[in-house]
């Protein structure tokens, strides 16, 4: 008996991977994605250059842009647009995709506890997002950052870094990307899962009390509104709890490996030439505006696409 109680939930999962799985997530993740990140480009290449030089980009975000395009030019602003648009476009799939299809797994695994298995869950699908992501975050970052980059092609920057180094290298900075993008994805999602049924229960609640079928028709409308708050909390939650991620993946794909220093290392570097504490949080006011605006953007189309796929919105369900 004890033999079948324990195996009892491991059945309850391998059955909720089976019912899960549904390229639709995997699809609309996809295009928020790809779609969020490329239009917000100029923002992100603002933003990484306030950390690669503070030095010379020390007067706000808006003194940066203005010194970027007369230094330049404006085309300057859309580098990197390749990397970004296919990196974050797999990243996305995968990331969404999976934290779906690991939601109901973790929640047979875990029964009664629904934030354990969201947070399960999404730090399940940031690892897997990061190791997918890293060659393209890397191309990027060099694009923007290194002089002998400027102006390249993702097909151009990727065979260029494994020359100069080799694969393994596309990927030596995969800890710094878990330590941004774990936090991130469990910021993100997890926050957004939680307002968004808060949300609906709330209006469900209004709907129950009042009797109205107005209200169930209002709450149907208002869908958007409770995607678009729900989002501006995640895109907080995210950003404050990846920043020093962001800074010490920015650091470590500056030159390269970072001279080789090492994870530990470009931590160390960090804290001893940027301030202490503060310097993780390096370029924040140019993040939060960039974070806010791709994460508001990036929940509201993945949830529109959902629903056009045939999948309920967020938490009304």
């Amino acid at each position: 008996h004890l033999l079948v109680n324990a195996s009892a939930p491991a059945a309850a999962a391998a059955n909720a991977v089976k019912s899960s799985i549904d390229y639709r997530y995997f699809l609309a993740g996809g295009v928020c994605a790809a779609t969020s990140h490329g239009i917000t480009t100029p923002i992100d290449v603002v933003k990484t250059k306030m950390q690669a030089q503070p030095e010379v980009y020390d007067k706000g975000m808006t003194a940066a842009t203005l010194s970027i395009l007369k230094t330049d030019g404006p085309s300057a602003l859309l580098g990197g647009l390749g990397p970004t648009v296919v990196g974050y476009g797999i990243e996305g799939a995968m990331k969404f995709g999976v934290y779906e299809v690991m939601k109901p797994i973790m929640a047979h695994l875990f029964q009664g506890n629904t934030a354990v298995a969201y947070i399960l869950a999404s730090i399940f699908a940031g690892a897997v997002a990061s190791i997918l992501l890293c060659p393209m975050e890397s191309a990027r970052i060099r694009v923007v950052t290194d002089p002998e980059y400027k102006g390249m092609g993702l097909l151009q920057t990727l065979p260029k870094l494994v020359q100069e180094d080799s694969v393994m290298s596309l990927f030596s900075g995969i800890y710094a990307m878990l330590s941004k993008q774990v936090p991130y994805t469990m910021g993100k999602q997890v926050s957004f899962d939680i307002v968004a049924t808060f949300l609906y229960s709330i209006l469900s609640k209004q709907s129950g009390e009042t009797g109205m079928m107005v209200t169930m028709i209002k709450a149907e409308d208002l869908k958007w509104l409770v995607s678009v708050v729900s989002a501006f909390v995640a895109s907080i939650f995210a950003c404050i709890s990846s920043q020093p991620g962001d800074m010490i993946l920015t650091e470590t794909y500056k030159q390269g490996t970072s001279k080789g220093i090492g994870f530990v290392g470009v931590i160390q570097k960090i804290y001893d030439n940027k301030g202490g504490i503060s310097g993780f949080f390096t370029g924040t006011g140019a993040r939060i505006v960039h974070v806010s605006s791709i994460i508001t953007s990036q929940l509201v189309i993945y949830d529109v696409v959902k629903q056009m796929l045939g999948l309920p919105a967020t938490g009304s369900h």
